[in-house]
């Protein structure tokens, strides 16, 4: 199958440091490669892949110094896609909705993965107007907002089988905090639950510039106030095996509608449990008893981090190879794909779009 795969351009495929969305087009990527598909990545020119790459900017728009607006970039890798578009026979957007006004006539050989948070009341008329094209979500909790739509199914993330390993043994007594300083993402109460416990934490996440106020006047002066938490800044996908592999837990306690939280299984791959607050996707992909623990409170935490021994690493290991492999979720794109309505013999045409929906990944 001919694919085109449509990533973001603010940060490469994958990224250096942080970056979600991006990141996941990337495994996704490589795994149709490796199930033999003609893959084409529209991506950032720094994009390291083994598929055919179209480079959209010179570099990840959020490294360049140059870029003061993303806007035209994006444009311009949009008119990249529409005309090479004859050439798939499937185009396959992570983008978001700027691409919806250009794919009208080959939109039932779409799909558009929407990464986000869908919660905005800004997005109900915009898919108001748009309710036919092919919609995949990350988690059944990501689409509880949204207008109805045309969902095809939901694809739970992957990670590469081999990316991370598992750590039967850790040798550091710590928690872990993964991801980006952000007031939803809640690093005051992983700290406030490391306190309590009694137990170091290590901090390793990314500050974005509208977050500089919240680390600067919240999150920093709490780092400097305790002495067993640490912050290490960003790190990059080699240094997270170590990271997570060696901690007691990784701590998720977020305060928002997470659509997935892929931090959750780079820390199953590497067989270390989770300690997560129930919001969003989490009651989806953590299994309560198995993989760690879902709590409501800051004491529920500070018990679930005590009773950590009791689960199983091996165990862990065991769910994410049976559920988040990138292996898993390249099948079930594939899947999706040949389930559209504008793919195989029959010509595309824009009138076949409809409701019906095809679940994977359940």
């Amino acid at each position: 199958m001919r694919i085109a795969q449509i990533a973001p351009l603010a940060e490469r495929c994958p990224p250096k440091l942080y970056g979600g969305t991006e990141r996941i087009v990337s495994y996704l990527t490589e795994a149709l490669v490796s199930l033999g598909h003609d893959v084409t990545l529209f991506a950032s020119g720094d994009s390291v892949t083994s598929a055919r790459l179209v480079a959209c900017s010179r570099v990840a728009l959020r490294l360049d110094s140059r870029v003061r607006d993303p806007l035209p970039h994006q444009l311009l890798q949009l008119e990249n896609v529409m005309r090479r578009a004859d050439a798939f026979d499937v185009l396959h957007f992570h983008i978001d909705l700027i691409h919806y006004p250009l794919i009208r006539e080959i939109a039932d050989r779409t799909i558009t993965t929407l990464h986000g948070r869908l919660d905005l009341p800004d997005l109900w008329p915009f898919y108001d107007t748009f309710p036919h094209y092919p919609l995949v979500s990350i988690s059944a909790s990501q689409r509880l907002p949204m207008p109805p739509v045309n969902w095809r199914g939901t694809v739970y993330h992957g990670l590469p089988a081999t990316m991370l390993r598992a750590t039967p043994h850790p040798r550091g007594d710590y928690l872990a905090f993964l991801g980006r300083i952000s007031p939803e993402k809640r690093p005051d109460r992983a700290i406030d639950i490391a306190v309590r416990a009694g137990l170091r934490l290590k901090i390793a996440a990314k500050i974005d510039r509208v977050d500089e106020t919240y680390w600067n006047r919240t999150i920093a002066p709490m780092v400097a106030a305790h002495p067993n938490v640490e912050y290490l800044g960003e790190i990059s996908d080699a240094d997270k095996g170590e990271f997570l592999g060696n901690a007691r837990a990784l701590l998720f306690p977020i305060d928002w509608p997470e659509p997935f939280g892929l931090v959750l299984i780079e820390a199953m791959a590497c067989g270390t449990p989770v300690v997560a607050f129930p919001a969003g996707s989490v009651p989806e992909v953590v299994e309560h008893g198995v993989t760690g623990y879902i709590v409501e409170t800051i004491a529920d935490a500070v018990g679930a981090v005590e009773n950590i021994s009791a689960l199983s690493r091996a165990d862990i290991r065991a769910v994410f190879d049976a559920r988040f492999t990138a292996g898993r979720m390249a099948r079930d794109y594939v899947s999706l794909y040949n389930a559209l309505p504008g793919v195989g013999s029959e010509p595309p045409g824009p009138e076949k779009l409809g409701p019906s929906e095809m679940r994977v990944a359940a």
